[in-house]
């Protein structure tokens, strides 16, 4: 015949250890997180190399004028489907519109007037609307992104628009 150990009430003195220890690991600090470099800390300004040279860490885009010539247009399989113009030679606009088609929804137009408002580190277009088109590089895509310009859109469109990325290497967008 075998016994069989107590229940755990019958335990007081290892419930009460129980108890303190975990009441001991709920007051405990945890540690402090490790402090991260902000940008332009402990990076170079400017770096090519990939997450596996860095040792796993990844460095900020290099700062250069944004250069960019395309003319794209894209239909997904659900029919959403933008076209853009782009002519930005070293950070100057030269030539710059978009059209977003959202099905049942309605359509947007980004074609001027703007003036250009920021060249650096990212393109920055505003009209008088209070529309602004962002404008960005990020490795081989550059973003076309839109900010306040329900205006220029079919009334409640504007909450489907999506950035437009354009692929550098071959001029298409998506």
């Amino acid at each position: 015949m075998t016994t069989l150990p107590p229940p755990a009430a019958a335990r007081p003195g290892r419930l009460a250890a129980l108890a303190a220890t975990l009441l001991i690991a709920a007051c405990a600090t945890p540690p402090a997180p490790t402090p991260v470099p902000g940008p332009g800390v402990g990076f170079p300004a400017a770096s090519t190399a990939t997450p596996h040279d860095t040792g796993g860490r990844l460095k900020p885009m290099p700062i250069r004028p944004l250069d960019i010539q395309a003319e794209c247009r894209f239909k997904d399989e659900v029919g959403y489907s933008a076209t853009a113009m782009l002519d930005i030679s070293h950070a100057e606009v030269n030539a710059f519109g978009a059209s977003v088609d959202i099905p049942r929804r309605g359509h947007c137009r980004f074609d001027g007037p703007f003036d250009q408002v920021k060249r650096m580190p990212h393109v920055e277009l505003q009209a008088r609307d209070g529309c602004t088109v962002s404008i960005w590089e990020q490795g081989e895509q550059v973003t076309v992104a839109f900010t306040h310009c329900a205006g220029r859109c079919t009334r409640g469109t504007f909450d489907y628009v999506w950035p437009i990325i354009v692929d550098r290497p071959t001029g298409e967008c998506h």
